[in-house]
């Protein structure tokens, strides 16, 4: 990154070596006589640091340094003067001088004063990309919310985003946009200039999920890695940290987040030293937890300390306003991203959209546009270019209208689930995750249903 510094100083010698040094660390350098001179560049071109001389003819350096506090108190000025008495940098420092610098000096002094001044500049900078990204990312206030139950949910979002330490549960089918609205939270709320980490609980082995979370450090087992390694909770610090799937969660991971919760604290796997974990949870899931609960499968602690607030995102089926409107909201994204030119969409085209269930939410319909502005030409969407939905629907109400026949002397419920399992692996030839995929759940909970019925790989 190349900053811009600004040096007043009317010692030609000093103010000409001082403009080579900084050049040579590959920064622009911009070089003024008098005070005058110097505020008439910060009004042309605002640099990233000051190097202001204490003596100046005409206006001195303390109104100098007055004047650019009105400017933009954000620039880090360090004032250079051959007085180096403890009541002028006490004075100094008061106006708002970043640092000050006894003349004579070397080179390296001054040069490692800037390198500090600029990397405050750097980290403001950086966070000004990070929100100039989060609202291109949110632009059309985030979410298309037509609907009054979306309306509902994004006011609520607003509110809860406030507080920096309400846990928030955010519940929803797969490809309702659960992740992108814990991020909206996230952007709104006090900890927005720190970490998004997001953690997938429903993709991580049980026996790993613990060193994934808290870190560890090196030697804490057999394979670790010699620095040691460092969790989520580490990386979110001040930030967010978003638990996916967190209905997948072992009982012995419950526990590990429920400290986090509760104790704000934690250890790192092969740790002694306790941790505080300053960072805001939000968790999401595509199960009703409470059903869960009364399972015996979820932890019901845990759920009270993660539903302080709830957001429940419905599917597209049952917010048919909002359709349309995303539909023409990713047209546009894709129209830029492939350089094309869709612009509207046929009444047959409408009519298709609208009757599609989109079993996949918001994620299938992004997808499907994708596709047909990347694949297809012209000016409009048309209702051939879903041809490849419409057999999709068919397989929605098949599925639909799977049923079952339950014997009139019942069933052993967990029996048939372990045939099921069986029956999958078998299918797959072994493939865990296509097994799992097969039966509608995680790879982790497939593991934990085998190691519960004792089923060992089906080849």
């Amino acid at each position: 990154m190349k900053f811009k510094i600004l040096v007043i100083d009317d010692e030609p010698i000093l103010r000409e070596s001082l403009e080579v040094a900084l050049t040579s660390l590959d920064h622009e350098v911009i070089t003024a006589r008098t005070g005058e001179e110097g505020l008439e560049f910060l009004e042309k071109e605002p640099p990233d640091l000051i190097l202001l001389d204490h003596w100046l003819p005409g206006i001195n350096g303390d109104e100098v340094l007055r004047k650019i506090q009105e400017r933009d108190s954000e620039i880090p000025v360090i004032v250079m003067t051959a007085q180096g008495s403890i009541e002028l940098a006490v004075s100094l420092m008061k106006m708002g001088a970043f640092d000050f610098l006894v003349k004579p000096f070397e080179l390296d002094q001054i040069e490692s004063l800037v390198q500090k001044g600029l990397e405050r500049i750097r980290l403001k900078k950086e966070v000004e990309w990070l929100r100039i990204q989060y609202q291109e990312k949110f632009r059309s206030g985030g979410f298309i919310g037509v609907s009054r139950k979306m309306k509902e949910i994004l006011e609520l979002a607003e509110k809860a985003a406030q507080s920096s330490e309400t846990t928030i549960l955010i519940e929803g089918e797969t490809g309702t946009g659960k992740e992108l609205l814990a991020e909206y939270i996230h952007f709104l709320s006090p900890r927005s200039s720190f970490p998004f980490i997001p953690i997938n609980c429903g993709a991580i082995p049980k026996d790993l999920f613990e060193s994934e979370l808290f870190g560890y450090e090196k030697g804490a087992f057999t394979g670790a890695l010699e620095k040691g390694k460092m969790g989520k909770v580490e990386a979110a610090e001040k930030g967010t940290l978003f638990l996916d799937e967190v209905g997948e969660l072992s009982p012995s991971a419950q526990v590990k987040v429920l400290r986090v919760l509760e104790e704000k604290e934690y250890f790192k796997v092969g740790s002694i030293e306790k941790r505080k974990a300053d960072v805001r949870i939000i968790a999401a899931t595509n199960k009703d937890l409470e059903s869960e609960i009364r399972k015996g499968n979820f932890r019901d602690d845990l759920f009270f300390r993660l539903n302080v607030v709830k957001l429940s995102v419905p599917p597209l089926r049952e917010r048919k306003e909002d359709i349309l409107p995303l539909f023409r909201f990713f047209i546009d994204r894709f129209n830029e991203q492939f350089k094309k030119r869709f612009i509207g969409i046929s009444r047959e085209a409408e009519e298709n959209i609208l009757a599609y269930p989109w079993p996949g939410n918001v994620r299938e319909l992004r997808n499907a546009i994708e596709r047909i502005v990347l694949l297809e030409k012209g000016d409009a969407i048309l209702g051939k270019h879903l041809a490849f939905l419409m057999g999709k629907e068919g397989e929605v109400e098949e599925k639909a209208e799977f049923k079952i026949h339950l014997p009139p002397q019942g069933i052993i419920l967990e029996e048939v689930e372990k045939q099921y399992i069986l029956e999958a692996l078998k299918m797959k030839k072994g493939n865990k995750v296509k097994a799992a995929n097969l039966l509608g759940i995680s790879r982790s909970a497939l593991l934990y249903r085998m190691e519960k019925y004792g089923i060992k790989t089906v080849e």
